[in-house]
């Protein structure tokens, strides 16, 4: 069964970092588009942070360049989201996603496109 499971979130200072993972089974994560979403409270969820099946093309959200960055490792099924210089507007759920047929970041924030999504992992950060 297809399946993406988060970790990493948790309490931080602003300032602060963290490390997300995002970890794929059931099915062949390596010729997948992952991508990081978030949801704060009382808000829509939003694209973060996309990569391409060989971690090539890779495209970030304006309110995170420069402070996150996306990696992949397609041995361990497994793509990471360093998060440095955390804000407080950083605070939400973040969720990955996974989709297949579009091998690039192209329209990578439209949410429609994906099949697979984890259940999300808490990101708090406090001022």
């Amino acid at each position: 069964q297809p399946q993406l499971v988060e970790s990493g979130g948790g309490l931080v200072q602003s300032g602060g970092s963290l490390r997300l993972s995002c970890e794929a089974s059931g099915f062949n994560s390596r010729i997948y588009t992952i991508t990081w979403f978030r949801q704060a409270p009382g808000k829509s969820r939003e694209g973060v942070s996309c990569i391409a099946p060989r971690g090539v093309d890779i495209d970030y959200a304006d309110f995170v360049k420069g402070r996150f960055t996306i990696s992949r490792d397609n041995a361990k099924n497994t793509v990471y989201l360093q998060m440095d210089d955390l804000k407080p507007e950083d605070t939400a759920n973040y969720y990955c996603a996974a989709r297949g047929g579009i091998h690039t970041c192209t329209d990578e924030f439209t949410q429609g496109n994906y099949l697979y999504w984890g259940q999300g992992t808490q990101v708090t950060v406090s001022s």
